[in-house]
């Protein structure tokens, strides 16, 4: 007599499977709350506990953990010693397994306490399943009920074969696999030793990745809290790689001028870089004031609001061609301004935790050949704080009102690729000079694109000046005040230029590279 055991905490379709099991001849062998679930689909059903010999114990951590269980399992029917060892014990084969895990992930959804997390951990679902991934040339071992249907139809023809138990096994160790990953970085507080576990869902297969012939996925860490896959998309085309990595971007630095302060932010962003930021007490001045910091550069830029979209915002947005939008929510006639543009990719975040800079943000992973690397994300100590308490290092001392814009140019300099020149104004990006290799040049740039509206500016840059030449040509452009992370050996020199120019400088200490 064929024997199957049964034991899920996802009960989709497990009557079904109960019934056709039991049709083949097979004997249920189940617990707790999946033995009433069979039951009531009319499947007998006999009790773990009852096949064992061995109640449950240990307020049910130990239930199916049994030599007659495992045994049942892993004996390889085609080893006459196994046979010999399995008859000398009393175990009966066990042909099908069908197990789904406790789910942990729902737990962590629901803010548990550390105890709680705990005790959601499953133990004896994860071993059935391996012992039947292991041993899947005797056994059909289900995980997904999404294959009960197909796995059913073949144990009636006999057409069960290896090929088809090996990919159902492999499922198995992609599932597990998973799970262990989230209980791994639910328990981990720094990385371990033996590095980082990842878990990731596949939520969509994108059209191509950076180009058209690479292929392209997005993925989801689970348990992570919000996401892309969650937002509301209200129009537009399918978002491309390209498209989630700017929206990505530019939430990042919304996110960042959301801590200045409660006013409405707008930044726009082109192949990664901001190319348009600006806070105002309207989103509709917001989002014209950046696109205004270069109008060239922002077609077909991505675009992020801080604060809700309305109808004025909206018509801002439809006087020319952007590819994306992401916002907390949008007012009815904005939608149907947004309508008339059915190419605009129009995203809705709603109140997510997307919009706050995570208290504990998650590692960062970049692929190198043979592995990858692994860093904490750039928050620093808070862009505020930097600012705020960075060092007046020249004669002249910045002003009130020069502090606050060097704090504005400063969160938006850490969001544009090395070497990043901002120069701004309080509230409003005025060039961006991005990705250079020599810092002069980015301020070269900043000149070519704005010109005599750089005069009065404050600059910020992402490193330090190795040379005066760079302080030097930030005079020549007009800046009034810098603020950078200090820290070269010739910083004396550095310091000496801007005393001669008389432009305020400050030291934050801190670097933000991007590469």
């Amino acid at each position: 007599m064929p024997y199957a055991v049964l034991s899920v905490t996802d009960k989709t379709g497990i009557g079904e499977l109960g019934q056709a099991l039991s049709s083949l001849g097979y004997t249920i062998l189940s617990t707790g709350g999946t033995a009433k679930a069979l039951r009531a689909a009319g499947v007998e059903v006999q009790d773990i506990a009852d096949f064992t010999g061995t109640p449950e114990m240990l307020d049910g951590r130990v239930k199916t953990l049994h030599p007659k269980i495992f045994g049942g399992i892993l004996g390889r029917r085609s080893r006459s010693d196994h046979v010999e060892q399995m008859n000398t014990h009393g175990l009966e084969a066990i042909d099908v397994v069908a197990v789904n895990l406790y789910d942990f992930e729902g737990t962590l959804a629901k803010d548990p306490s550390f105890e709680e997390a705990v005790e959601n951990i499953d133990i004896g679902g994860p071993s059935l399943l391996r012992a039947a991934a292991k041993n899947h040339e005797d056994v059909t071992v289900l995980v997904d009920p999404s294959d009960y249907h197909e796995a059913c139809n073949r144990l009636k023809t006999g057409t069960v074969d290896t090929l088809f138990r090996r990919g159902l096994a492999a499922k198995v160790y992609q599932h597990t696999s998973r799970y262990d990953a989230l209980i791994a970085d639910y328990m981990a507080e720094s990385p371990s030793s033996i590095g980082r576990v990842v878990a990731a869902d596949r939520v969509q297969t994108l059209r191509y990745g950076e180009n058209a012939h690479q292929t392209a996925s997005h993925l989801r860490l689970p348990g992570r809290g919000p996401g892309w896959s969650d937002a509301v998309i209200h129009q537009g085309k399918a978002l491309s790689y390209n498209n989630l990595l700017d929206l990505d971007a530019a939430l990042g630095l919304a996110v960042d001028l959301g801590e200045i302060s409660d006013q409405a932010h707008a930044v726009f962003i082109k192949h990664n870089n901001p190319c348009g930021a600006a806070s105002a007490d309207s989103v509709a001045e917001a989002l014209a004031v950046a696109r205004a910091c270069d109008p060239v550069s922002a077609f077909g830029a991505v675009v992020a609001s801080t604060k809700p979209v309305d109808e004025e915002g909206a018509r801002v947005l439809t006087e020319a061609f952007f590819e994306a939008i992401v916002a907390p929510s949008y007012t009815e006639g904005a939608r149907a301004v947004f309508a008339k543009k059915k190419n605009l990719r129009v995203l809705e975040l709603g109140r997510v935790a997307a919009w706050k800079v995570p208290e504990f943000p998650p590692m960062v992973l970049r692929h190198v050949m043979g592995g990858y690397l692994e860093q904490s994300q750039d928050t620093g100590p808070g862009f505020g704080r930097e600012v705020v308490e960075a060092k007046v290092v020249t004669r002249k001392a910045p002003d009130n009102a020069e502090r606050r814009a060097m704090r504005f140019a400063w969160t938006v300099a850490k969001h544009v690729r090395s070497n990043a020149i901002v120069f701004t104004s309080k509230d409003r990006v005025l060039a961006v000079g991005a990705g250079q290799m020599s810092r002069v040049d980015s301020v070269k740039i900043c000149r070519l694109k704005a010109g005599e509206a750089l005069e009065g500016s404050v600059v910020a840059s992402d490193a330090f000046f190795p040379f005066r030449d760079g302080v030097d040509v930030l005079a020549e452009a007009g800046a009034k005040a810098i603020v950078q992370p200090g820290g070269s050996v010739r910083d004396g020199e550095v310091i000496a230029a801007a005393d001669e120019h008389g432009i305020s400088m400050l030291f934050t200490g801190f670097r933000h590279f991007r590469h």
